[in-house]
């Protein structure tokens, strides 16, 4: 269980830097826009590492308890609700008319899978890692809207074509993630 809470801690952690313009700011003036980039990315990496390995570790371990019998109709409600966030992590990359009406759908991509998955499982390491992500989420949409942050991709918006090539992507990635890509990341078969 510590692996995921350092990984959590860490991960989540250092993606609150960006919310409080001032520290991000000062650490840039101090050590360069590449390297704080550089730094950042190296320090994702390895927290989501340590999610990726403790949140198998503990789901593996006996500490890892029942928490609740989710109902069966969570598993479909969890299904049905990952197709608009894969929709969303494309609109994330892709200027659109989804991404301009939506505004940060990475953080809306974000919100619907942890609550998905929350929904669908009742386990102590589903509570803390889905729980965590949900909670930044939401921390971070109030951040983002109280700094004007445009996001990644600021104002671009894209012709209504981007919008169609936009849900193909996220369909196709729900399903590559439906046909084995959930069991071959996560290690759990969706479809069984």
């Amino acid at each position: 269980m510590l692996t995921l809470v350092i990984g959590l801690a860490g991960f989540l952690g250092l993606h609150l830097v960006p919310t409080n313009p001032a520290l991000r700011d000062g650490l840039i003036s101090r050590y360069g826009a590449e390297r704080y980039k550089l730094g950042f990315t190296i320090l994702s990496a390895i927290g989501l590492a340590l999610i990726i390995v403790g949140y198998g570790q503990l789901r593996a371990s006996d500490v890892n308890i029942a928490l609740w019998d989710p109902p069966t109709w969570s598993k479909h409600m969890a299904y049905l609700l990952m197709l608009p966030a894969m929709i969303f992590i494309v609109a994330a990359q892709i200027p659109s008319r989804i991404r301009t009406a939506v505004k940060h759908p990475m953080l809306l991509a974000i919100k619907i899978w942890a609550l998905a998955h929350l929904i669908a499982n009742g386990d102590l390491a589903s509570l803390l890692l889905f729980g965590s992500f949900l909670v930044y989420a939401i921390y971070d949409r109030i951040s983002v809207k109280r700094r004007a942050a445009a996001g990644p991709l600021g104002s671009k918006v894209g012709a209504p074509l981007n919008d169609a090539i936009v849900i193909a992507l996220g369909i196709a990635l729900y399903l590559a993630l439906m046909m084995g890509g959930h069991e071959w990341l996560v290690g759990k078969a969706l479809l069984s």
